[in-house]
């Protein structure tokens, strides 16, 4: 068990921001000034006032979690690695930034984990600070070894809040693996939803039963335009029982700003509102219909603002998602 809890952190999705926003930003500029202006435009309303940018802006797409008919915003925003950022204080100021984003922008899920370092406590912290707990919907993640009472007193008191939105299973790689004690937690009101999670296709057969016996209210896998494998059984799975569906690493791990580099984009993009890459990927899984929310994790306010244009306006049909496949199927 130990081993192979070691195996799983050192694969736990964690992004360098050396790497990722360097090959991000010259993307951005690729796609022209049109994108840029769309980009950045929103990003200054909101820092100036957050007020303006919501009664300005095209509406946020949202969508129901079946579970109980609430509606939840299609963009997020995920934390590993890019919260994790310690007692930093010029760092916290940045991602205050990106918060307030966020919540000015119309989204709400933010995605962290007991295991994301202190991306937790910076959380929490930042929620306090801000005033947005109210606007947010807060998930995070507990591991198996983690399914008591004191972790689940813990992450409340990191997070600073009295319930959790989401509670997750991180990582489920036993199929016979009951829920019973999230569901504890959630009678007891600590949490209001709970759900699964995985990002290895090993355990994607693990998931599938687990999704199916015990039924949870969400699902959160790895789904982008390059990784699609969820699309055989777990996506289908989601809709047939109900199970609302975060998408983590809709981005693709940085591979998919790699083989866009310095290229524009296409122009019939445009028939689905795409002003940038960014909005181009996370569109592509919008475009699924059993996907809830995506939640990319960025520390970088612009990016945020960016990825937030996904949830607006149109989104591509199957035909037209099949032909954005093929377009960066193209590019390998």
């Amino acid at each position: 068990m130990a081993h192979r809890q070691a195996r799983r952190d050192t694969r736990c999705p964690r992004r360098s921001r050396a790497v990722e926003y360097p090959s991000r930003r010259e993307a951005l500029f690729a796609a022209g000034r049109l994108g840029a202006a769309l980009v950045f435009g929103p990003l200054l309303a909101t820092l100036a006032s957050p007020a303006e940018t919501e009664a300005g802006a095209a509406p946020m797409t949202t969508r129901i979690i079946p579970a109980t008919g609430e509606r939840l915003a299609v963009v997020g925003l995920g934390t590993s690695g890019v919260f994790d950022v310690g007692d930093d204080p010029a760092r916290r100021a940045v991602l205050a930034q990106v918060l307030q984003t966020l919540a000015a922008g119309g989204g709400q899920a933010v995605d962290t984990a007991s295991t994301y370092g202190s991306s937790e406590p910076v959380l929490g912290a930042l929620l306090a600070q801000t005033g947005l707990r109210p606007k947010l919907f807060i998930a995070t993640k507990l591991e198996s070894y983690e399914l008591n009472d004191r972790a689940m007193q813990a992450a409340l008191k990191r997070l600073r809040t009295s319930q959790i939105d989401l509670m997750q299973l991180h990582n489920v790689a036993d199929p016979n693996q009951s829920l019973a004690p999230l569901r504890r937690f959630k009678e007891q009101g600590l949490c209001r939803y709970v759900g699964i999670t995985s990002t290895f296709h090993s355990d994607y057969g693990a998931v599938e039963a687990v999704l199916r016996r015990e039924k949870p209210d969400f699902v959160q896998i790895d789904y982008a335009i390059d990784d699609r494998g969820a699309e055989v059984r777990i996506l289908p799975a989601s809709a047939e029982l109900g199970a609302a569906v975060l998408t983590a690493l809709p981005l693709g791990r940085g591979r998919l700003f790699r083989a866009v580099h310095k290229r524009p984009l296409p122009a019939w993009a445009a028939e689905f509102d795409a002003a940038t890459w960014a909005q181009f990927f996370l569109k592509f899984a919008l475009g699924n219909e059993t996907i809830t929310a995506v939640i990319p994790g960025t520390s970088n306010p612009e990016h945020m603002a960016d990825n937030l244009g996904a949830g607006r306006g149109r989104l591509p049909d199957a035909d037209q998602r099949r032909r954005m496949v093929r377009f960066i199927e193209s590019l390998a």
